[in-house]
């Protein structure tokens, strides 16, 4: 297939690139130290035989990342499962999905796309802050990943939206392929998960006709990702830390690898995906006429209501919530076991941060909120068909 020109310096690569980006990572020095550490036994001749016979992208997601992908979900969690009812897999869908893990909410939804048998997995929005490293840049594009520019002056960054609107359109009616896009920049490092109205905005930007007929061209299906323990906890609740007590404090291209390896490594207890019902029906149902920023903000607000409800909650959502509220309101939905394993919990994690002047009850407060808005959330959104509805008043977290 031919790809227009104008979005090369975003897509992914095409499978006659391949080979020669094969052979620039293979030469990489600290690409050869990750594939020692992934197969410590194996030759990298071998690995760069099995590499070349990978001759498209999805090819080479089956090689090497599902296998891995495999490997963690045995090693590092109680299971990773898929309600994909609301789909079909003969169709192609743009997912839209609460953000976690930085690299692992979308890798897990392509191997979750290959279980129920879908023909191929996701494109992937990806952050260009987060492709510092040349192996790295590379590697994310073989992955089927296209680049979120960021960082540009405002004439600058409405071009690149513009074509990356475009490109997302390009993907879904000529690539026939899916795509994956986090709801807003940037994890939401406290769990409130909400939809920014600009992602909406941006993908609006490309396509033929009215915002809704825009929209409706890109077949969004709001995701739904719920882990049980995110590893990275301590590190967002650090960041708040850091933020608050440290002037013009930024995360750097390190606390970002950090956040990654961290995210990959660690525990995450059971993983569940849910995808809602695709839009399009819905979307015919809002009123046009709306001031442009209400109208996003209507759809915003449709696909928070999606994946809220659609959350899984585990007992350390419950439990966390009557920790922040200091009630027992949610007791049914736990043991006590499971409220004394979570105290426990909270304060290995807190020791893991290494930073002047700690103040535990502040990190403590910012773990919870991390597991309590998934319930309080999930609440809310539920209470619209009856369930839980008098408990909403309860739901205000203390400071």
């Amino acid at each position: 297939m031919k790809i227009p020109s104008e979005f090369d310096p975003i897509r992914p690569f095409e499978p006659e690139e391949l080979p020669a980006v094969y052979d620039r990572i293979l030469a990489d020095k600290q690409f050869q130290k990750v594939l020692a550490y992934l197969y410590p036994d194996v030759p990298t001749e071998a690995l760069a035989k099995k590499m070349h016979a990978c001759k498209t992208n999805l090819d080479f997601q089956k090689a090497f990342c599902y296998p891995f992908l495999q490997r963690l979900v045995i090693e590092q969690s109680l299971g990773c499962s898929i309600d994909a009812v609301n789909i079909n897999t003969q169709k192609r869908y743009t997912f839209v999905s609460n953000h976690r893990d930085i690299v692992l909410d979308s890798a897990f939804l392509d191997k979750l796309l290959i279980d129920v048998g879908f023909a191929t997995t996701c494109e992937i929005a990806i952050g260009d802050n987060l492709l510092s490293q040349d192996w790295v840049r590379d590697l994310v594009r073989i992955n089927k990943s296209f680049t979120v520019e960021r960082a540009l002056h405002s004439v600058e960054m409405l071009r690149a939206s513009k074509r990356m609107s475009e490109y997302i359109h390009f993907a879904i009616a000529e690539k026939n392929e899916n795509v994956w896009i986090a709801q807003r920049q940037g994890r939401a490092k406290n769990s409130n998960d909400l939809t920014q109205a600009a992602i909406l905005k941006m993908m609006a930007m490309g396509g033929e006709g009215s915002i809704i007929e825009r929209l409706k061209q890109l077949h969004i299906v709001p995701l739904a990702i719920s882990y049980e323990y995110d590893p990275c906890d301590y590190l967002k609740a650090r960041e708040y830390q850091l933020r608050r007590d440290v002037p013009y404090w930024k995360k750097t291209a390190e606390d970002d690898l950090e956040s990654m390896l961290v995210g990959i490594k660690g525990y995450k207890g059971h993983i569940f995906y849910k995808c809602a019902p695709c839009i399009d029906e819905w979307l015919d149902t809002v009123d046009e006429n709306l001031p442009k920023n209400k109208l996003f903000d209507a759809i915003a607000a449709h696909i928070d209501h999606e994946i809220h409800c659609n959350y899984k909650l585990y007992p350390v959502n419950y439990v966390a919530l009557d920790m922040i509220q200091d009630t027992r309101v949610y007791e049914e939905y736990y043991t006590p076991e499971d409220y004394q394993d979570f105290e426990t919990y909270l304060e290995g994690q807190i020791e893991k941060i290494n930073i002047e002047n700690r103040d535990d009850k502040f990190l403590r407060t910012c773990l919870l909120t991390q597991y309590a808005y998934p319930a309080k959330n999930y609440i809310a959104a539920s209470s619209e068909n009856g369930r839980f509805k008098s408990l909403l008043n309860r739901l205000t977290f203390k400071k």
